[in-house]
């Protein structure tokens, strides 16, 4: 048999004693670790004053490495555990994510299996606070031209090959919402990428996600990443070729993290610059857009009244979700979690 390939996994953390311990074990109890892969799991804290550090000690005996103290930031966070990581397949999980059951071990065969590929992503499901099932996010066979048109795919179901990591450099320190994004064009740029259709993680999405607490700055980032872009000798060419596509992708985009944080009225805006350079993409959120317009209009009785509508859907969601996985008695968000590391079928669309 020959010698299983390390897989290494980063956690930044801060003040998330909410969430840590289900993400803690969301990694180390994957299954199939120790027999078609190692693990190595770093967590990096930024000095969290809310027992997360408890937390972390309770598995310490699973952790290769962790340190609890101030840094500058999620980036400088993940970079640090990065530079530590031994593993020739390496990742990073949010505090407050999830992996799906089956995720490294599915990723892996794949990279094992093509050399040449640089970077796998999965589909992902949205999870609420208390970690129902509130939404699916499905993507494509994408690769760099749809990241330079600001397809944005889920983060926690993305695995990379470190040397191509190390090649293209890590994440940039200066960006707090967009760095994923960027990395990935980089990673594109020099390796291929592949895109599964499986079920690979569970993203939380709550008051105080990044999306919605800081849906102003992830705009402002988006028009950071187009003007990079536009200075690359290697990439201007190809915006060039494709710019309306790129601009269209890049306003719809700003505009979707504009209504997050619940501001309409630049949302507004860029829905109708998007709709100018790329009326086809724009158009097939028309849906968030009559949404915006209505939250302009009518303010917090429409707000309140779009709360009820998207509860009812979440809900649907969440019953047809729990049907998938032919769950039998209880319902409970553990049940489904576990129910699918028993049912592959439910990761395939």
């Amino acid at each position: 048999m020959g010698v299983r390939p390390l897989v290494s996994i980063v956690t930044p953390s801060y003040n998330q004693a909410r969430y840590l311990e289900q993400t803690i074990q969301s990694v180390i109890y994957q299954p199939a670790c120790g027999e078609i892969f190692d693990l190595e799991y770093i967590i990096v804290d930024g000095g969290s004053t809310d027992g997360s550090q408890d937390i972390i000690r309770k598995y310490q005996s699973s952790l290769a490495w962790w340190v609890s103290e101030r840094d500058h930031g999620q980036a400088e966070a993940i970079n640090k555990g990065l530079r530590r990581a031994r593993g020739e397949i390496v990742a990073w999980l949010n505090s407050d994510d999830l992996y799906l059951p089956g995720a490294l071990a599915q990723a892996v065969r794949i990279l094992e299996q093509d050399s040449s590929l640089g970077m796998v992503f999965g589909d992902a499901i949205a999870i609420d606070e208390s970690a129902q099932p509130i939404h699916r996010w499905s993507f494509g066979n994408w690769g760099l031209r749809e990241f330079l048109r600001f397809r944005v795919i889920c983060q926690p179901a993305v695995f990379l090959r470190r040397s191509v990591v190390e090649r293209v450099g890590y994440l940039d320190e200066s960006y707090h919402c967009m760095l994923d994004h960027h990395l990935w064009i980089r990673i594109a740029v020099h390796s291929r990428v592949c895109h599964v259709a499986s079920l690979w993680a569970a993203a939380r999405q709550h008051n105080q996600a990044k999306n919605v607490a800081w849906a102003r700055r992830f705009s402002e980032e988006t028009q950071r990443v187009y003007e990079w872009m536009l200075a690359q000798p290697n990439l201007a060419s190809m915006i060039a070729a494709d710019r309306r596509k790129v601009l269209g992708g890049m306003y719809r985009l700003q505009a979707r993290y504009s209504l997050d944080g619940g501001e309409p009225s630049p949302a507004l805006r860029y829905y109708a610059r998007a709709l100018y350079y790329d009326p086809p993409y724009a158009l097939k959120h028309w849906h968030r857009m009559l949404y915006a317009t209505l939250l302009w209009v009518g303010g917090k009785k429409v707000k309140i009244w779009m709360e009820t509508v998207n509860r009812k859907r979440r809900n649907k969601f969440a019953r047809a979700f729990l049907a998938s996985v032919t769950l039998k008695g209880s319902h409970s968000n553990e049940t489904w979690y576990n129910a699918l590391g028993d049912r592959e079928d439910v990761f395939r669309r």
